[in-house]
């Protein structure tokens, strides 16, 4: 018996250990975070899933080895008693538990929701004005316009760090979520509509931002850089981005609309127009005029209330 235990045992071990392998391959992102959304958000996440769970498991864990230790067939004090059917103190722990639980999870929620809410400007340090950057989701690329610089960029973004960015999102398409997971919170983008969100970076690099939200064929190339740098490295970003003798206007955007694959960073070195609210127009119907669609939307409201920056 104990030769088939040991067999069994080397037969089962490497299928253990596939978890593992394919949790090896995970980025863990959301858990390295660059900036203090991110990290406020993990630790969030990890005083949710981790603190709070520890209240659910140990007394269970606990529990069922008193349970098999007290009605081991060795113990002869354990009573018999198949007609038990009711306990006023097991009734206390199974429902007072809970809704410990959920109290504590309520009172964070409110609290977190108020502190993170994506909507919330960020608080710039002395001397620094915040940045907006408009970013359109595509068919299957993400545009950013820098209204303040009057460039473009598909599937690449920069940002200086220490900077609060005041992203402005819509899409030209189906809906998608932007995200990019080391700065925090995605949010949607949906067509007719602007939603928003504040990050900023902490420390300089190259994160990887996506949409988490399918939206068809091309999905997994919906892929973008996010490029943290210093105040230097992001003027010479914006000089590389004027030199494109590219230019963005409503021609050119509509040909960059046509739903496109695993699309290379494209830099357009001027901005004719306001693409951003035009897009938003367009689902507006034709009744709708421009000046109608910005009162509409929040877009000149949250400007108004984070600044811009020029350079």
């Amino acid at each position: 018996m104990r030769d088939l235990i040991r067999r069994a045992g080397r037969a089962l071990a490497p299928a253990s250990l596939m978890p593992l392998l394919l949790l090896s391959g995970c980025h863990w992102a959301i858990l390295d975070p660059q900036g203090s959304v991110g990290l406020q958000e993990k630790r969030l996440l990890i005083y949710t899933l981790v603190g709070l769970s520890v209240f659910v498991v140990a007394p269970v864990i606990i529990a069922t080895i008193a349970f098999a230790w007290h009605f081991r067939a060795s113990n002869t004090k354990a009573k018999y008693r198949p007609d038990f059917n009711h306990s006023n103190i097991v009734e206390f722990f199974s429902w007072g538990g809970p809704c410990v639980i959920v109290a504590i999870l309520g009172v964070v929620t409110w609290i977190s929701s108020h502190q993170l809410d994506p909507y919330k400007p960020l608080p710039a340090p002395a001397g620094v004005t915040p940045m907006d950057i408009d970013a359109i989701s595509l068919d299957w690329k993400w545009l950013f316009i820098y209204p303040a610089q009057h460039i473009a960029s598909v599937n690449e973004l920069a940002m200086p760090v220490g900077t609060p960015v005041n992203f402005h999102i819509t899409s030209a398409t189906v809906m998608n979520a932007f995200f990019i997971p080391k700065l925090g919170t995605q949010i949607y983008a949906m067509g007719g509509m602007q939603t928003a969100v504040h990050l900023i970076a902490d420390h300089a690099g190259t994160y990887r931002g996506l949409s988490s939200n399918f939206s068809g064929d091309g999905f997994s190339g919906m892929t973008f850089q996010a490029i943290a740098t210093d105040q230097a490295g992001f003027k010479t970003w914006v000089q590389k981005v004027r030199q494109s003798s590219l230019v963005l206007n409503t021609q050119t955007y509509a040909d960059l609309a046509k739903p496109t694959q695993d699309v290379k960073p494209t830099f357009y070195g001027s901005v004719q127009g306001d693409i951003f609210a035009q897009q938003i127009a367009a689902f507006m119907g034709p009744k709708m005029s421009m000046s109608e669609t910005k009162t509409s939307s929040t877009h000149a409201a949250s400007k108004s209330m984070s600044g811009t920056s020029g350079m």
